[in-house]
């Protein structure tokens, strides 16, 4: 499937780029050559095939959210460089 210029210019200005004249013709082959591939995928007998975002099923890797009590404050702050009032205590970062 050729492009024509127009149409380049017209993906183009979807797309939001500037083409210039010297590389549309460049730009139309590129193009004729992605939809002519997609014409050879259309081509394949999907009969029966189900539709996948992924080859292989995905599940979830995580551990169950479960609650646990709390570490106690003092044992928490015990390794922490600096500490103040119960809080890390940390560089400021904005001035």
């Amino acid at each position: 499937m050729a492009l024509s210029p127009e149409q380049v210019h017209h993906i183009a200005r979807l797309a939001r780029i500037a083409v210039d004249e010297s590389d549309v013709e460049r730009f139309a082959a590129q193009l004729s050559d992605i939809l002519d591939h997609f014409t050879a995928l259309s081509a394949v007998d999907t009969e029966g095939v189900e539709p996948t975002a992924h080859p292989l099923p995905l599940g979830n890797v995580m551990r169950a959210d479960e609650v646990h009590p709390s570490l106690p404050q003092e044992e928490v702050l015990a390794n922490a460089p600096e500490a103040e009032d119960g809080y890390f205590r940390v560089r400021a970062v904005l001035e």
